[in-house]
This record gives structure tokens, C-alpha cells and sequence, in this order.
């Protein structure tokens, strides 16, 4: 950052109200970190936001000194382009508001997917939560999204009924399907790279028992484990989802599980995966009548910032020649290879820039790397597992790699829409979400 931007940050700290950090402030380099540790990012400074009318304050000063805004809830989802920009953290827009009748909720954009789920399960119902309880909900909306019961009830993005915004000229705006509609299919899984989002109000869905937990084997039942879950998948029902897991923590022998949630009884979750109980004894079973704010037990993902090269694909199919690329070969230097089932109500037409997702699975792969050798290690064993996968080159949005487009995630037609827009709304390139609109 040259000297003429420093002297633009001076009074950053008279213009919000909000907390704010220097490179030459003592804790800056903890705030200013991504959720991912591999990612660099130097921000030229960080600003804690404490309402919606301190964002618009920190845009409005921001646009007058040339500077760019990016907005990072947690961290997560980070790609770099947040360097030299005013890094902006909404985690103190936190409040929730449940309306049980409607069942509906109003959100800050700070609010992460598990506080969601305590507010919801309060009255028996459910947002669209994923695998990690501190993802923050706008953020992963935002992308798409997806959850543990998009099966049923579809993208997270699709239960969007509303938000609030500041555009790049500081403006705020209360954007609906009927007030602004094209602004409003942008946000529903075109990414963060249009507006600032402060709030969003969301339908909630009925959840009133939910069975689910883990079942894991040894890693010699691979093969057996994975036949039975693609057995399950071809005929599960909406209510069940399903994610096969093969795991290989160092310094311990490999493992391979069935994660598995059903809005439904034990009783019709225990029917409806019956093959599992044929399979070799399992080393654990947590499977469990829980409610939804515990749904982040099931996958126990780390909730402290970490580096990991993590990539994403969906495959077309899963056939024996796909399992056997996938399970014949251990797969270190990797930690886990996930494969989550789809189809459901994500296969149904969706007015959004993601479209409906025809593919029947996707595949998540992850390593946790020491260094930057191990990373080039970690992603040339990523590169070597999708080459032998019968992959489409479709991505979802929150499964990206830093290194790749949002045009890998979104159709063309989808891009030039969200181009449309962001030229209209932000035609100096002032917000920056983690993956830039194609010019």
C-alpha cells in the first residue's frame, strides 16, 4: 500500500463507529487473518462494524478515498482478493428474529448457521444448515448453499425471502422480490460481489424430529460401505440425505463412514437404511434422535481457523469404475474425501444464478498442509483423484478454490446478468466479494 493510500486511512477511525485496525495496530495481524491460514490477504485495515448504518458510513468514506470494501463475516470461503482493500467484519450484526407462526426469520449478517438453528429449534423448526455450525448463514447463502436438507427443501439460497443491503454508493436499500427483483435473484447464490449485505430474512421449515449421526468402519470395509451407500442414495427418499466419508488422519489407520441425517422417526430412519446393519460390525454408531442445532456433532469439522487446499466437483455418476478410482488407492495426503448426495429438490427449477443442480453427487476433497511443498503435494493428489472421476466441471459456489471463477460455479447466462448489475450498481468496483463478476 503506497504511501497516499496510508494517508487516506487517517480518519477511518472518526468515520465509523465501529472498532477499527492499522497494519501498525497491536492485534492486526490476528483480525485481519482469513478463516483458511493458507490464504494471504494484507488488508490495508480492518473495521468491525456494529449496525447497518456503520456500513454504510464505512462505504461512504471508503468510495470518497478510492478504496475498496471487502466483507468477511468469519473468514471463511477467503480467496485473496481482499488485499489491499478496508477488510469489513459484520460478525457483530448478530440478532435473530423468529417468527414461529410465519416461519420465517430475520438474521444479521454476522449470524453463524448453528446460533440459527438454537433460535429455530426452539419453536421445531430448521434453516438450511451445512456441515459446519460456524459458517455464517448470509455468507454461505450467498454462494448457494448446501445443506443438510436441500434434498427437501432445496439451495439455501432458495429460502431467501428478503435483505437488507448497502449498495457501493452507501446506500441502504431493503431489496425484495417485488422492490428490486433483479437485484434480488443476485442475491440468491450469485455470490458477494454486488452489494453489502446486512441482514437477511429467510424461511424457516418444519423440523419436528430429526434422526441422524455417524456410522464408521475401518477402512478395509471401504468398498462394502460404499456399494451399500450408493444403493441407499439411488432410491433414498427427499427427507434422507446421505454423505460417504473416507477419512485418513495422520498417523492413524484409514476409516470410512456414512453420515446421515432423516427428518423423519428413528424408526423410519433405521427402515430406510436397513442395508447398513448388513455391512461389518461398525467401529461406532452416534446415529441418534438430536435436534437441529446439533447437527454439527455429525461431521465434528474444526471451529478454529486452520490451513487446508480443499477442492470441489460434481460428479455425474457413481459406478464401480468411480468407486474404484475413489477407494483403490489410499488417499493421502489427503484427510477426507466427502461425497454428499444431491438430486431432491436441488434438481428442481430455481429462479437464481446457480439454476437447478442435475448431478447426482458432489465430491469434496481436503488436506491440511504443513507447508507450501505439502500443499503443491495435497493438490496435485486432488488434481490426480479428479482426472480418473467422472466429474461435469460444474461447481458449487461454497466449493470453490481460491484459484478458480465464478463462471466455474455459474452458467454464462447467470454471469451476464450478475455483469449487468454489477456495472450498473457498482461500476468502480468498490465491494469485492470472494469471487470477482467477470468484466
Amino acid at each position: 500500500m503506497n504511501i497516499v493510500s496510508q494517508s487516506g486511512l487517517t480518519q477511518l477511525s472518526d468515520a465509523v463507529r465501529g472498532r477499527v485496525w492499522l497494519p501498525s495496530d497491536p492485534g492486526f495481524a490476528q483480525v485481519h487473518r482469513p478463516w483458511n491460514l493458507a490464504v494471504a490477504q494484507p488488508v490495508c485495515a480492518v473495521v468491525e462494524a456494529v449496525d447497518a448504518d456503520d456500513v454504510a458510513d464505512l462505504v461512504r468514506f471508503a468510495r470518497s478515498r478510492a478504496f475498496a470494501v471487502a466483507v468477511q463475516p468469519t473468514g471463511h470461503g477467503a480467496t485473496g482478493r481482499a488485499s489491499d482493500a478496508i477488510l469489513l467484519r459484520t460478525n457483530l450484526l448478530d440478532a435473530i428474529d423468529v417468527d414461529p407462526v410465519a416461519m420465517t426469520a430475520r438474521i444479521g449478517a454476522g449470524v453463524r448457521s448453528g446460533d440459527l438453528q438454537r433460535a429455530a429449534a426452539q419453536h421445531g423448526l430448521t434453516a438450511l444448515p451445512g456441515s459446519s455450525p460456524v459458517v455464517t448463514v448470509t455468507g454461505a447463502s450467498l454462494g448457494g448453499g448446501l445443506s443438510w436438507f436441500g434434498r427437501a427443501f432445496g439451495w439455501m439460497a432458495d429460502s431467501i425471502l428478503g435483505a437488507d443491503v448497502v449498495t457501493a454508493d452507501g446506500v441502504a436499500r431493503h431489496i425484495t422480490p417485488d422492490a428490486d427483483a433483479e437485484l434480488f435473484w443476485a442475491l440468491k447464490g450469485g455470490g458477494g460481489d454486488i452489494v453489502i449485505v446486512t441482514a437477511l430474512e429467510l424461511q424457516l421449515h418444519p423440523a419436528p424430529s430429526v434422526f441422524g449421526g455417524r456410522q464408521l468402519w475401518a477402512g478395509e470395509h471401504a468398498h462394502e460401505v460404499a456399494r451399500v451407500f450408493r444403493d441407499i442414495t439411488a432410491s433414498a427418499p427427499d427427507h434422507l440425505t446421505l454423505w460417504l466419508e473416507v477419512l485418513h488422519f495422520p498417523g492413524a489407520d484409514p476409516l470410512i463412514a456414512i453420515d446421515s441425517t432423516c427428518l423423519g422417526s428413528e424408526a423410519e430412519a433405521r427402515a430406510l437404511m436397513t442395508a447398513t446393519e448388513q455391512l461389518p460390525p461398525a467401529l461406532s454408531d452416534s446415529r441418534a434422535t438430536m435436534s437441529v442445532a446439533e447437527l454439527g456433532s455429525i461431521t465434528a469439522e474444526p471451529t478454529d481457523p486452520s490451513a487446508g487446499e480443499s477442492r470441489g466437483e460434481l460428479l455425474t455418476r457413481l459406478d464401480d469404475a468411480a468407486l474404484a478410482a475413489l477407494l483403490d488407492d489410499p488417499i493421502a495426503p489427503l484427510m477426507s474425501v466427502q461425497i454428499r448426495h444431491l438430486q431432491g429438490a436441488f434438481a428442481q427449477p430455481s429462479d437464481s444464478p446457480h439454476g437447478s443442480l442435475t448431478e447426482p453427487y458432489v465430491i469434496y476433497m481436503f488436506g491440511a498442509p504443513a507447508d507450501e511443498q505439502a500443499a503443491e503435494v495435497i493438490s496435485q493428489k486432488q488434481v490426480r483423484l479428479v482426472g480418473s472421476l467422472p466429474v461435469s466441471g460444474r461447481k458449487p459456489m461454497t466449493f470453490l478454490h481460491r484459484s478458480e471463477k465464478l463462471s466455474d460455479a455459474l452458467p454464462e447466462a447467470s454471469i451476464a446478468r450478475l455483469r449487468a448489475l454489477k456495472t450498473e450498481l457498482d461500476p468502480e468496483q468498490r465491494v469485492r466479494g470472494n469471487y470477482a463478476i467477470p468484466r
